[in-house]
């Protein structure tokens, strides 16, 4: 494309910055062969999407990749600290304060010192008894005052810290005035909780409480939804704190707390916050230990503050629910469950694109006409099934050239025949090649050169076709088995990649041949190539045979100029047939009856003229003996291949039959 200049001066040409910014982010053709490696190993359609997903694209991080980050940032966050620094720094201060008044008071004679450093003696080992006895104390040292009035303002600022992201810092040295607006703050916010449990709230309350009081709050939640499933997260993460501490240390924070609350008068509010938080969000993890969580997560040796400690736990919290959403090992797992926002506080911008590009696969596959649902199925379309076809037969081949037994190439592949020399009229249906010297005669020696350039105009009555030897056509009946035994035994994958690669090989290069796919448990059935691809194993009972040959009779009937094959693949000897009225009767051991029906249908086939050839996935004595008397019945070959070549041996069988038809047609 050249270069323009537009109306307003700007230049038009070729993108030659790099990558296409306008491209698709990912090969969706590409996606659907990472896929078709999952379907031609038996999986489903959706099973094979699930694991691409996981896995990720050539550019793109998967899930797994994603979860592994995460779990990389668990270990870094546990390794924070520990949970004790509060009450660890307690004990500092009150330590510090009684030594300085001890220091204030050892020079003193005076039998009230010693009466002072009596009672210093006697104060409690539990930090939380020590505080609250020393709560009236008359500090002769005014620098152990100060030390110990420290012990009232951090518990204070830690309270609020654990419900309140920052209020350490915002209230550091705070005035009667600013916890005055802190108890008023929490009055409200519990009347608007209040009123929305009731029904009775509305936007417009929300709107006047951040106007109030957004400082408070800066992450500056949207929607009364949003603060209150951060203010839930963080109140659940103070519960999951308490409850990973020992007994002791709960007891002793637990009462130091109850004493900083009820000294800043806000006890009674700050329970109805947490009251209403947990009846919002009950389905948080409140200080219970749960699966996967442990009780102290924390492996850290740096003693964190009770908020900082909380904030931690919120994190923690946060990265346990994203790595179970990307895991998507739980019922009704999507996509959408993982949340964007959480993906980038985790991982960065970069994963969030990661995660946008696999929300699109299934999408743009849909999109592109590769994938389409039915009933909530995802099932693949046939333009999906021809591309993996040929990645199923690509593959045979490859490996049939390995051997130096690939005759896929051959020029004549497909045609109708080999050409006589000779020609003849064209009529409607014929697909033989158009002979364009004879056609162009005709229409000379019809009207001679028309029009002012010379042209040759043609009409329908002068087209001739080259006419070829007419070539025998087959009918092919692929039978596979789609019993649970095959699953088991790991068959099955190379059973549906061999049927679908057949057909693929049948339908385009030798489209004369007509093919047709039955799958056989307790029941048999047709199978379109769209159903065999996402098919998976057939959890039942019963390799019904005889009903898988009765419907290839059929099939076979309705071409009756073609030569008949049946191409049988199974792991197991049969044990199911169908009863008069229909129903399938299993029984294992085989019964007689079962191997009696079965063989007749052996037996109508071979008067058909049917060959019947069988592959064995196991050697299984009796699996041995009736396919020997198949054999000796029809005249058909037996093959017992590794699992793991059965595409070859059925596809170079294919092939080498109907070579022998092309012989016998020259010897004719």
């Amino acid at each position: 494309m050249s270069a323009g200049t537009g109306p307003a001066g700007f230049r038009y040409g070729p993108w030659g910055g790099g990558p296409d910014p306008l491209a698709y982010p990912f090969d969706v053709a590409g996606a659907l062969d990472e896929m078709s490696e999952h379907i031609l190993n038996g999986r489903t359609p959706r099973e094979a999407l699930d694991a691409l997903l996981r896995r990720g694209t050539h550019n793109h991080r998967g899930l797994e990749d994603l979860r592994r980050q995460v779990e990389q940032r668990r270990r870094e966050t546990r390794a924070r600290g520990r949970l004790d620094g509060t009450l660890k720094q307690i004990r500092e201060y009150l330590d510090t304060a009684v030594g300085q008044e001890r220091a204030a008071l050892f020079p003193d004679p005076s039998d009230d010192a010693r009466l002072r450093e009596a009672e210093l003696d006697a104060l409690p080992g539990d930090p939380a008894r020590a505080v609250n006895a020393l709560a009236d104390y008359e500090w002769r040292s005014p620098i152990a005052r100060k030390t110990f009035a420290k012990i009232s303002d951090l518990l204070r600022r830690e309270v609020l810290d654990t419900q309140f992201r920052g209020m350490k810092q915002a209230l550091e040295n705070a005035t009667p005035a600013s916890m005055a607006r802190v108890a008023e703050m929490l009055n409200a916010l519990n009347s608007m909780l209040e009123a929305d449990a009731r029904g009775e709230h509305t936007d417009a309350v929300f709107d006047d409480f951040m106007r109030s009081f957004g400082d408070f709050f800066p992450e500056n939640p949207r929607s009364l939804d949003e603060l209150v499933d951060s203010l839930a997260r963080r109140a659940a993460a103070a519960a999951r704190l308490m409850a990973g501490l020992s007994p002791q240390q709960r007891q002793e924070l637990a009462d130091l707390m109850a004493a900083a609350m009820a000294d800043m008068g806000l006890a009674t509010e700050l329970s109805r916050l947490r009251d209403a938080l947990q009846a919002a969000r009950p389905d948080l993890s409140w200080g219970q230990s749960t699966r996967g969580h442990l009780r102290n997560p924390m492996t850290g040796d740096t003693p964190l503050g009770l908020g900082e400690a909380t904030s931690v736990l919120q994190e923690l919290a946060e990265l346990d629910e994203l790595a179970a959403a990307l895991s998507q090992d739980y019922a009704g797992a999507s996509l959408e469950d993982i949340d964007p926002d959480a993906v980038a506080r985790a991982l960065g911008r970069d994963a969030v694109d990661d995660l946008r590009t696999l929300r699109q696969i299934e999408k743009e596959l849909e999109r592109q006409g590769f994938v389409t649902r039915n009933a909530g199925r995802l099932e693949l379309t046939p333009r999906a099934v021809r591309r993996i076809g040929q990645t199923a037969l690509a593959r045979i081949f490859r490996r049939l050239d390995a051997h130096g037994r690939g005759d896929h190439d051959a020029a004549d592949a497909g045609a109708a025949g080999e050409l006589t020399g000779t020609s003849r009229p064209w009529r409607f249906g014929d697909t033989q090649p158009i002979d364009v010297v004879h056609t162009i005669r005709n229409a000379v020696l019809r009207a001679g050169p028309t029009g002012p350039d010379g042209a040759i105009r043609l009409e329908v009555r002068d087209f001739e076709i080259a006419e070829t030897e007419r070539r025998t056509s087959a009918v092919v009946c692929l039978l596979v088995d789609l019993s649970y035994s095959m699953a088991l035994r790991g068959t099955w994958g190379v059973a549906k990649s061999t049927a679908l690669a057949l057909h693929t090989l049948i339908s385009t290069k030798f489209p004369q041949d007509t093919i047709h796919l039955v799958g056989f448990s307790d029941y048999a059935r047709l199978l379109r190539p769209v159903e065999l691809a996402g098919l998976d194993s057939e959890v039942v009972q019963g390799t019904n045979l005889q009903h898988a040959l009765m419907i290839a009779g059929r099939l076979v009937s309705k071409h009756p100029d073609s030569e008949p094959v049946v191409l049988v693949v199974t792991d197991g000897e049969p044990t199911a047939h169908l009863m008069r009225n229909g129903t399938p009767a299993f029984s294992w051991p085989p019964a007689p009856e079962t191997l009696e029906l079965t063989l007749a249908e052996v037996d109508r086939l071979t008067r058909r003229s049917a060959t019947i050839n069988v592959f064995m996935l196991d050697s299984e004595p009796r699996l041995v003996q009736f396919v020997d008397e198949v054999a000796r019945r029809n005249g058909g070959r037996v093959f017992s291949p590794d699992p793991a070549a059965l595409g070859q041996y059925v596809v170079r069988d294919y092939l080498h039959a109907r070579g022998g038809r092309r012989s016998h047609r020259s010897r004719t």
